[in-house]
């Protein structure tokens, strides 16, 4: 019987997609200058749409044990207020 172990594959934290872990980085990255993410801006930002940034939010809310992230208005567009 082996005792070697496999090499882990590659996986986004807490079993998020590409998308939702590419969020959660420029989130976890930018937390410390501002509160509130626009996510028409974060998806400027990250090559994505403001409309697959919102439908990833939950998800990365939810993943973010270290962030509260909260949805916080709608005026041009969705505005999240992130703390760390």
């Amino acid at each position: 019987m082996s005792t070697a172990r496999a090499e882990p594959i590659a996986v986004e934290p807490a079993g998020l997609s590409e998308k939702q872990a590419r969020i959660l980085e420029y989130l976890r990255t930018n937390a410390d200058d501002r509160t509130y993410f626009k996510s028409r801006l974060i998806a400027e930002e990250l090559g994505l749409s403001a409309k697959e940034v919102g439908a990833n939010m939950g998800a990365v809310a939810d993943a973010a044990a270290e962030l509260d992230v909260e949805k916080w208005g709608y005026s041009s567009g969705t505005t999240w207020m992130v703390t760390a």
